[in-house]
């Protein structure tokens, strides 16, 4: 009895307290042993390489996030047409353009978003705090809403001038109502200002065939007279380049002697007896329609021109901006008070 005191308290020396028995008389497992230090670093690299995963996707997810850009409402102010605008005036004048302003009032603005590109403004050398935007496309929703005093829906994008020039042309493509007139002068800028080294590069990075390109691009190099001939620039046709250019360049004198006589009558001849004038190929009747015409002229410039056409039927033609929406009731109640005296 007094050993098994003295052992349990480890008096007696060589003996230590054995390992406790379970239930059923056997040892009980061993503790684990500590980790070897290859064994510990492993583990915490396996560690690491889990959390580096876990914030790798993460960054991806916030990239994801900033790449869902949000739309935003601008004052149409704040935002200028493209330095590649191939929007000629008559172009907002139009019908289709009526109707598009019609349809934006309608819902309150535009419904599908313009797209810009922010742009700082410079106060001298010193970029200004407020930036300003560059439309991308979007040019007649941008000036209907601009005249309709109404904030403008759009996509705001950071992009260079090749992207810019090449986003606002495939947007307009896919519309299908640019002229090839504006066309050309949209390719012809590009090519101008060395956005691209050649017409072929051009066509290439539009994905458009390079002899189509090259018949726009003629078109818009045609000597202002020549454009001037007909109503409007809008008229003029992608299979007309090639013979104005030949009349171009084999009778330039007499190309602008007949451009000019065209526009100074403003025949009410259509835009293809306009064209057959202009190369050579009018008629006498044709000709003869070219004189039948005069101009009435506001502070100076020409607003209106009243013409005959061959059925006998008198056209009045304004010039573009020359007769607001809000006066045209008042027009047809003077032409309906001469009719009636």
């Amino acid at each position: 009895m007094a050993r098994k005191m003295f052992e349990k308290a480890g008096l007696i020396p060589g003996l230590q307290p054995g390992p406790r028995l379970s239930g059923d008389g056997t040892a009980p497992a061993e503790a684990p042993k500590a980790k070897t230090a290859p064994g510990t670093m492993m583990g915490f690299l396996t560690a690491q390489s889990g959390a580096v995963q876990e914030a790798e996707a993460l960054r991806a997810r916030v990239k994801s996030l900033e790449d869902e850009v949000p739309l935003r409402r601008l004052h149409p102010s704040t935002i200028r047409p493209s330095k590649w605008a191939n929007r000629h005036e008559a172009a907002f004048h139009s019908p289709e353009f009526q109707e598009l302003k019609t349809e934006i009032a309608a819902a309150g603005g535009n419904v599908q978003p313009i797209k810009v590109r922010p742009v700082p403004v410079l106060n001298g050398s010193t970029p200004l705090p407020e930036p300003t935007y560059e439309l991308i496309f979007g040019h007649r929703r941008h000036r209907a809403c601009a005249e309709l005093g109404l904030p403008v829906l759009v996509v705001v994008e950071e992009a260079s001038d090749v992207s810019l020039f090449e986003q606002m042309e495939r947007e307009n493509r896919g519309r299908k109502n640019l002229s090839a007139w504006e066309q050309g002068t949209m390719y012809r800028r590009a090519l101008d200002d060395g956005l691209y080294s050649s017409l072929r590069r051009l066509a290439e990075g539009l994905g458009v065939d390079v002899s189509l390109v090259s018949k726009s691009v003629a078109l818009a190099r045609l000597p202002e007279a020549v454009v001037a001939a007909f109503h409007s620039p809008l008229d003029i046709q992608f299979r007309w380049a090639a013979a104005l250019t030949e009349a171009m360049q084999k009778d330039p004198d007499g190309t602008l002697s007949r451009a000019r006589a065209l526009a100074d009558t403003s025949s009410a001849l259509g835009a293809a007896a306009i064209m057959a004038s202009l190369v050579g190929l009018a008629g006498p009747k044709t000709a003869s329609l070219a004189t039948q015409a005069m101009t009435i002229s506001k502070a100076g410039k020409i607003a209106a021109r009243v013409t005959s056409d061959a059925q006998g039927r008198t056209v009045v033609r304004f010039e573009p901006g020359a007769l607001p929406e809000s006066r045209r009731k008042a027009l047809a109640k003077a032409i309906e008070d001469f009719l009636k005296a």
